[in-house]
């Protein structure tokens, strides 16, 4: 068994100690802010300032892996979660009633809740595990070297205190200390590759009344402009949010700081307007997010580890702007692998590195691509003008073969070349376009004039 550090609380840190620790080794999770989620939900969500963790009250919704990981390692957290409020959402729940099982069916499921839920479940858990220890409010300044080629990471020092490790996990996410303390004792450069996301979020939360509406009856959760995307995220606790992206160019992102002008073009998409249309009382101020990168860092080059002793994980390892949604199930997998490995990878972390370039880099990869065309199409605010591509997102919505595809791809089971290109989904496409012999590309939210005379000059 293993002595572990661990740098960082949050989802993937917590996760990571909970599974190491039920698998009788000893952990110590060194996290520098000092509060964490507690009983009280709304509180933590609405007032906790969490400047190191800017995602934190945007909108989640947690794919099949972190479900599949919890429910396989932690049955306790993931039954915690729902009874905090998390509610499991079927991608064939959109047809009421579910077309004849398929094997992996079971997997398509969403967890439609806030963040904060799942670190409280984590959190309690952690707190009743003997073999892990939290120390909040302490925050990792330099790391403890011995010898070898390549140099060995033996520990992690904490104010004038070295804490001896086996292995020391970075899970300290996407502003990580940990490349920069390696490049300064002499390291090998961690290899880093970034790719800016031209793309900025601003949304706003609500709970539903409880004398009020509650059904926004048949309505996607999505809708779009040629210049902008609107969604809404149902979540625990009666708790929604309306999500709207836009290019980080465009003129008018300022001015939907302002409630009233948000909710103005929140009401001109379908999605966001039926929602809206319920008078919910709002939770927040309008919440912006940008500046973001997808960023791979990897601990090893062509030459192998540039240390043992140490590896990453979660955002530390692969931060993923969020449009797809990857962050949290790509950092439970992560943590799923170490706590399976992690004797193994303490002696020697090639072959962790070379399952997390097998497992978990074509999901960046694809977030990478996904999102150069989304920024090129907000910017442009163009229409697509691939008309098959569009009838396959639409026809999903029609036709359960295609849903299966479409969700298979959202949920990290199957690469879209996979799922999609199949000859049954081609069948299906091709039938449904027959059946719709005017189709073409279209939009069902706002023209630009219209989105222009909401928002004030």
């Amino acid at each position: 068994m293993a002595r572990v550090a661990v740098i960082g609380g949050g989802i993937s840190g917590l996760g990571t100690a909970l599974m190491l620790g039920r698998r009788g080794h000893t952990v110590t999770v060194f996290e520098q802010d000092g509060r964490e989620a507690g009983e009280d939900l709304d509180r933590d969500f609405l007032d906790w300032n969490r400047p190191r963790v800017p995602q934190a009250n945007q909108p989640h919704s947690f794919l099949a892996p972190v479900r599949t990981v919890l429910r396989t390692e932690t049955p306790d957290v993931y039954a915690d979660l729902l009874a905090r409020g998390a509610r499991e959402y079927h991608d064939f729940d959109w047809f009421g009633e579910h077309p004849p099982h398929r094997a992996g069916d079971d997997d398509l499921v969403t967890l439609r809740t806030r963040r904060i839920v799942l670190e409280a479940a984590l959190s309690a858990a952690v707190r009743r595990e003997p073999t892990v220890d939290v120390r909040r409010g302490h925050r990792v300044r330099a790391l403890a070297f011995g010898k070898g080629r390549p140099v060995r990471v033996t520990g992690v020092r904490v104010g004038t205190d070295t804490h001896r490790a086996d292995l020391v996990v970075d899970a300290s996410g996407r502003r990580s200390p940990v490349p920069g303390l390696l490049t300064a004792a002499g390291c090998r450069p961690p290899v880093v590759e970034s790719h800016r996301a031209g793309i900025a979020y601003l949304c706003r939360w609500y709970r539903l009344r409880a004398d009020g509406p509650r059904d926004p009856g048949r309505v996607k959760t999505g809708s779009a402009a040629p210049f902008a995307l609107a969604g809404v995220f149902p979540s625990d606790n009666d708790t929604f949010a309306i999500s709207m992206v836009l290019s980080t160019a465009d003129p008018t992102r300022g001015a939907l700081r302002d409630p009233a002008v948000f909710e103005a073009v929140a009401r001109c998409f379908p999605a966001t307007a039926a929602w809206l249309d319920l008078a919910p009382a709002p939770q927040t101020a309008v919440l912006a997010m940008a500046g973001l990168d997808n960023r791979w860092t990897s601990l090893a080059d062509a030459d192998g580890p540039v240390v043992t002793g140490l590896v990453n994980a979660g955002d530390s390892l692969v931060h993923t702007n969020p449009t797809l949604g990857h962050g949290v199930a790509l950092g439970l997998r992560a943590a799923q692998h170490l706590a399976a490995h992690a004797d193994q990878v303490a002696a020697d972390p090639t072959g962790y590195h070379t399952w997390t370039a097998r497992a978990l880099r074509p999901w960046f990869d694809a977030q990478v691509t996904a999102d150069r065309g989304n920024e090129q199409r907000l910017a442009e605010g163009s229409p697509s003008s691939d008309r098959r591509a569009a009838a396959l997102a639409a026809c999903a919505f029609d036709d359960p073969v295609v849903m299966r595809a479409r969700a298979q791809v959202r949920h990290l089971l199957k690469p879209a070349d996979d799922a999609y290109g199949t000859d049954e989904v081609d069948r299906a496409v091709t039938a449904w376009l027959d059946a719709r012999p005017d189709f073409s590309p279209t939009h069902d939210g706002p023209t630009r004039d219209q989105w222009d005379a909401l928002v004030p000059g």
